[in-house]
C-alpha cells in the first residue's frame, strides 16, 4: 500500500532502470585487487561481474563481491534504524555462502532501482528479499565449489564450502575463497533452479542470535546518523514553516533576522503546489554559519500568513462530528450473511463506539538532512527510510535527472515512517542550489511535531448481537478517517481499500451475519503512515469489543476469542466482497490462518499466567491480532490504585514465520511494544484553528523508564516463510492495556489516550 502511494506520486518522474556501476560499487566496497563480484536484477538472477571487465557491467541489484584478500563484501540497500537489517541481510547471504562471519563487511548500498525496493518500510525487509539472499549467496558458494572443483581436477560434488574455505572431501585439502575469487568470476553464474540450499538444520548463522554489525561503532560514538554530517564550508539552515497547511507567506523581515550574528541570508521557500505529497512546508528558511545562529535568526523573522481552508478545523469538534456520523449504516466493504437482520433477533446487544486521536512519530532524532549542488547534479546526506523516493523528490524539485542526483544513506536515529517522507532533503537541495554551497538542514524537535506527518484521527462503532447460548451470531463494525491516500490526491475523504486491509476488512471472526462499513472522513494536516498505520486504531476497537463481548457474555475473553476465530481455517475476505491487499502478498503465499492467531494467544496467555487470579486493583487484559503478515498476542498486566495506572508486566508472543535473527526479534518486540504503550498512554496531538498545539516532548510525552512495564517476548518456532517484525507488535499493545484497566477498575476506556481518564 505504501509503495503504491509513492509510485502515483512521481507518475511525472521516468521509470527507467538505471544499473549500479561496477565504478561506484567498487568505491562503497573498497575494493582495489580482483576477485568475484556477483549481483542480480530482482526476480532475474543476471550473469556474474568478473572485476575489471567491462564487458559483464550489466544491471544488476542485490550484491556479493569477494576479494583475493578473503574479505567478503555484502551489500545492504535497506534503511538500519536499530531493527538490525544490516545485519540481518548479510546473515543470509553469509550462510548459503558459507562465509566466515569475520570475513563480511557490510556495505550501504546508495539509491537506485537497480536494487528492487529500498523503502524501509511496512516490516517486508527480510519477508520480501529472505529467498533472494540465499539465492546470491548459494550462486556464489556454487561458483567458488566450481572453481576448487577445477582447480583439484575432481567434480563438485567431491567438494563442499565452509568458514570461507573450500574443502577436497576426498583429500581434505583446502583452499579460501579469496584464492578462488578471480577464477570464480570466470565461471558462469548457474541457473537459480540449478542450485541446492542448506536444510535449516544446518544453518549457522539464520535463526541465530548475532550482535549487530553496527554495534561497536554505535557505544563508541563512531556512526554517522543524519545530524552528524559536516562538511567544508557547510552552512545550517533553519526553516519557519506554516503553521496551518495550505498558508503562505504574505510579509516577514528580512532584515531583522540578518542583525543576528551568523546569519548570512533569509531565503523564502519556493510555494508548494496541491496535494502536498512530500513537498516541503511553505515557510521562509534562514541561513547561517551554526545551527544556533540560524534558530536565533529565525525567531526574528515575523512571518505573515495568508488564509487557508484548514484554519477553522479543530481536533474536538472535528472527532464529535465523526463519533456522530459513526454510529449510522455507512458505505459497505464487506458482508456475510444479513447482520442487520440477525441483530434485531438477538437475545443481547453489546454496542461501542472507539477513538484515536491525531498521533506524530517523534523519533529521537528529528528530520536532518545535507545537500551540495554543483554543476546540474545533487548529492544529499539523510537519514531516510526510502533513497529512491528521495532521489525522485529531489530531482523532481530541482529539475534534473534523477540519474543526477545521489542519496547517501545514513543511520537513522529512529524513524517509524516519518522518514519516510523526502520533504526535509528535498529543502536541503533546494537550499543548496540556491546558495551554491552545502547545506544543513535541521529540523528541531518542535519542527518535527507541529509541521510533519501525522497519524490519522479516527472513530470506530462496533455493533454485536449474541444468542441465548452467548454465541454471536451479528457483527456490524464502522469505521472513520482521514486517508493518507488525500495526501497525495488531495480529494480523498474516505479510506482506501489498502488502508481498510491493516486490521478492518481482514477481520477473522467466523460470524454468519458481517458487516464492514467506512463513513466519509475529509483531511486538514497532512496524513502519513505512523509504525502499524491504521492497524493502530483497528486493532484497538476490535481488541477493546471483543473483551467487551465476552464481559456481556460473562465469559473469559481468552474463552471468546477462541469462539469468535471458530474451527482453524484460512480467511479469504475476497469472498465476501473485499478488495483485500494483504500487505502486497498473494494468499496463497500468506493466508489469514486462524490456527496461528489461537497459537500465539493461547501461548502468551500460559506463558504469562494472565489465566491466574490476581491481587485486588489489579488485572490482566489480553489481546491478539494479525498484520504485516505476522500474529501477534500480548498481555498487559497492571494496578490501579488512587485513580493512578501503573504497567506492571507486558508479554507478547510472536508468529514471524522463520526468524533470521530471534535477538533483533525480541528487540523489535521490546519497541514495539513500548511505542505501542506510549501511544495508548499519552499520545495525543490536538489541533486548534488549523494548527497543532503540541510542540515537545513536554506536551506530546513519550513513556519514560519509570513508566516501562517489565518485558517478555516468545517467538512462536516456524518454518514458514519470513513474516513483518517490526510493526506487528504495536496493534495489540492499546487494548490489552485498557482491558487489564477494565478488570482492575471497571472503567471502560473507549478514547484514547489513557492519561485523560488516569493518572499514568
Amino acid at each position: 500500500m505504501i509503495e503504491s502511494f509513492q509510485q502515483a506520486a512521481n507518475t511525472d518522474i521516468a521509470k527507467q532502470t538505471k544499473a549500479v556501476s561496477r565504478r561506484d560499487f567498487l568505491k562503497l566496497t573498497g575494493m582495489t585487487t580482483g576477485g568475484l563480484i556477483l549481483g542480480s536484477m530482482l526476480p532475474i538472477s543476471l550473469p556474474v561481474w568478473a572485476h575489471g571487465n567491462a564487458a559483464h557491467d550489466n544491471t544488476l541489484n542485490l550484491f556479493v563481491a569477494i576479494e583475493t584478500n578473503g574479505r567478503v563484501n555484502i551489500v545492504c540497500h535497506r534503511s538500519e534504524m536499530g531493527q538490525g537489517i544490516r545485519t540481518g541481510i548479510p546473515q543470509i547471504v553469509a550462510d548459503e555462502l558459507c562465509a566466515a562471519w569475520d570475513d563480511v563487511n557490510v556495505v550501504q548500498g546508495l539509491a537506485n532501482e537497480a536494487y528492487g525496493s529500498q523503502n524501509t518500510d511496512g516490516s517486508r525487509s527480510i519477508r520480501n528479499f529472505y529467498a533472494k539472499m540465499r539465492e546470491m549467496g548459494a550462486t556464489a558458494r556454487t561458483m567458488l565449489e566450481q572453481a576448487a572443483a577445477e582447480k583439484w581436477g575432481v567434480t563438485i560434488s567431491e567438494v563442499y564450502a565452509k568458514d570461507s574455505f573450500v574443502i577436497n572431501k576426498n583429500t581434505k585439502q583446502k583452499v579460501s575463497f579469496g584464492s578462488l575469487a578471480e577464477s570464480a568470476a570466470k565461471i558462469k553464474a548457474p541457473a537459480p533452479e540449478s542450485l541446492s540450499y542448506k536444510s535449516k538444520k544446518d544453518f549457522s548463522y539464520i535463526g541465530k542470535s548475532m550482535q549487530i554489525v553496527d554495534l561497536p561503532d554505535i557505544v563508541t560514538g563512531n556512526t554517522v546518523f543524519g545530524q552528524d554530517i559536516k562538511l567544508e564550508g557547510m552552512l545550517y539552515a533553519s526553516i519557519e514553516r506554516n503553521p496551518v497547511l495550505g498558508s503562505k507567506v504574505e510579509s516577514f523581515d528580512k532584515a531583522a533576522a540578518m542583525k543576528t550574528g551568523g546569519v548570512v541570508d533569509v531565503y523564502k521557500m519556493p510555494d508548494q503546489p496541491t496535494p502536498v505529497v512530500f513537498h516541503p512546508s511553505n515557510g521562509v528558511a534562514v541561513i547561517a554559519t551554526n545551527t544556533w545562529a540560524a534558530s536565533q535568526g529565525r525567531k526574528a523573522l515575523n512571518i505573515q500568513w495568508g488564509d487557508s481552508p484548514h484554519k477553522s478545523h479543530n481536533s474536538a469538534e472535528y472527532l464529535t462530528e465523526l463519533n456522530q456520523r459513526i454510529v449510522n449504516k455507512g458505505k459497505t466493504i464487506r458482508e456475510g450473511g444479513d447482520a442487520y437482520a440477525a441483530m434485531e433477533k438477538a437475545q443481547q446487544k453489546v454496542a461501542a463506539t472507539y477513538t484515536v486521536p491525531y498521533l506524530v512519530h517523534a523519533p529521537m532524532e528529528p528530520p536532518a538532512a545535507t545537500a551540495v549542488f554543483k554543476d546540474g547534479a545533487c548529492e544529499v546526506w539523510a537519514c531516510t527510510q526510502t533513497p529512491q523516493s528521495t532521489q525522485q523528490n529531489v530531482a523532481a524539485a530541482l529539475g534534473i535527472p534523477k540519474e543526477n542526483v545521489k542519496i547517501n544513506v545514513t543511520l537513522l536515529g529512529g524513524a517509524f515512517g516519518r522518514k519516510s517522507k523526502p520533504d526535509f532533503s528535498v529543502e536541503a537541495a533546494l537550499l543548496a542550489k540556491y546558495t551554491g554551497k552545502p547545506v544543513k538542514v535541521v529540523w528541531s524537535r518542535e519542527d518535527d511535531i507541529r509541521q510533519g506527518y501525522y497519524h490519522a484521527i479516527s472513530s470506530q462503532h462496533f455493533e454485536a448481537g449474541l444468542n441465548a447460548d452467548n454465541s454471536v451470531d451479528a457483527w456490524i463494525q464502522r469505521t472513520a478517517f482521514p486517508s493518507i491516500s488525500w495526501t497525495f490526491t488531495g480529494v480523498t475523504d474516505e479510506p482506501s481499500d489498502g488502508e481498510l486491509s491493516l486490521g478492518f476488512g481482514d477481520v477473522p471472526f467466523n460470524i454468519a451475519n458481517l458487516s464492514c462499513e467506512t463513513h466519509k472522513a475529509p483531511a486538514h494536516i497532512r496524513i502519513g503512515w505512523v509504525r502499524s498505520v491504521s492497524n493502530i486504531q483497528h486493532a484497538f476497537a476490535q481488541g477493546s469489543f471483543v473483551d467487551e463481548v465476552a464481559h456481556a457474555a460473562n465469559m473469559p475473553t481468552h474463552k471468546m476469542w477462541h469462539q469468535l476465530l471458530g474451527d482453524d481455517r484460512l480467511v479469504n475476505p475476497k469472498e465476501q466482497g473485499f478488495e483485500y491487499g494483504n500487505y502486497g502478498e498473494t494468499l496463497e503465499r500468506f493466508p489469514i490462518d486462524t490456527k496461528r492467531l489461537k497459537h500465539v494467544l493461547d501461548d502468551v496467555v500460559a506463558k504469562s499466567g494472565a489465566d491466574k487470579p490476581t491481587k485486588e486493583g489489579e488485572a490482566w487484559g489480553i489481546s491478539a491480532h494479525r498484520s504485516f503478515v505476522s500474529y501477534v498476542a500480548v498481555a498487559t498486566k497492571v494496578r490501579v490504585k488512587d485513580n493512578k495506572v501503573t504497567v506492571l508486566e507486558m508479554h507478547s508472543s510472536i508468529d514471524a514465520g522463520t526468524v533470521v535473527n530471534p535477538d533483533r526479534v525480541r528487540s523489535q518486540q521490546e519497541g514495539s511494544m513500548i511505542f505501542g504503550l506510549s501511544l495508548a498512554m499519552l499520545g495525543e496531538i490536538t489541533v486548534k484553528d488549523g494548527a497543532v498545539e503540541q510542540s515537545n516532548y513536554s506536551d506530546y510525552q513519550v513513556l519514560r523508564m519509570s513508566q516501562s512495564p517489565m518485558i517478555k517476548t516468545y517467538i512462536v518456532e516456524s518454518d514458514a516463510i519470513p513474516g513483518g517484525v517490526g510493526e506487528p507488535g504495536t496493534p495489540p499493545v492499546a487494548p490489552s492495556l485498557t482491558n487489564a484497566i477494565f478488570h482492575a477498575s471497571g472503567k471502560r476506556i473507549r478514547d484514547l489516550p489513557v492519561s485523560k481518564h488516569f493518572t499514568v
